[in-house]
């Protein structure tokens, strides 16, 4: 890489921090919890972003900006449920930019508790883009293997929890879930452990708990 390169990539990153710290403070002003979702393609990230949507109607505003390089199908899987949703194409970008959701957060309602940035599929480039988020969650599937947190270290180094999805598959699959979680956490000890099921349902009470203890935390600390 030349020199060249590596002051471009500087000054991108550094962009990149000062309108993600700028979008925190937004969010935190409103009062809204913003979670960034990173994890590989078919983790189930939409799937349990429905999930959860179905546990907050009625309770919780949450709304969700996806990011994906073509079409609207995930943000138009999440309008079904109820809940507002924007889409941001990246036309082959690996990954969403904090001047990206900045673009869309103006649509965003003032009276939200929840917004959800659901990511590219990708465990490399998101995790070392800040979107302005308060919490960080990687997801990992059952389907993926158990190996993927040494291998990606950097994803789950910058995560606040680690979501293990579709366990019900676990019977059928190589996967040690206990294994998974403990090289996580071998990397960051302070990791929050979810399992979960969003199809059968398992798991997300406990994670919908997370996210609104969390919120409470927000609130309270910038009251």
């Amino acid at each position: 890489m030349t020199r060249k390169e590596v002051i471009v990539m500087r000054d991108l990153l550094g962009t990149n921090k000062q309108v993600a710290a700028e979008i925190r403070k937004e969010l935190r002003a409103r009062g809204i919890l913003s979670v960034n979702l990173l994890s590989s393609p078919g983790s189930g990230k939409t799937t349990l972003l429905e999930a959860l949507a179905d546990r907050f109607r009625g309770r919780r505003r949450m709304a969700v900006i996806e990011g994906d390089i073509e079409t609207e199908r995930d943000a138009e899987r999440i309008r079904a449920r109820g809940v507002p949703a924007w889409q941001i194409t990246t036309g082959g970008a690996c990954h969403l930019e904090a001047r990206m959701v900045g673009k869309v957060l103006g649509e965003v309602p003032a009276d939200l508790d929840l917004l959800f940035i659901e990511n590219v599929g990708n465990l490399v480039c998101p995790a070392s883009f800040d979107l302005g988020e308060e919490l960080r969650c990687v997801l990992l599937s059952s389907p993926e293997g158990d190996d993927k947190p040494k291998k990606y270290p950097q994803a789950f180094l910058t995560a606040d929890a680690l979501v293990l999805t579709k366990t019900d598959l676990i019977p059928h699959l190589p996967f040690d879930p206990a294994k998974a979680a403990a090289e996580a956490l071998s990397i960051k000890p302070e990791l929050r452990v979810f399992r979960v099921s969003a199809l059968r349902g398992e798991g997300m009470d406990e994670l919908a708990a997370y996210f609104v203890e969390a919120l409470a935390r927000l609130r309270s600390g910038h009251a």
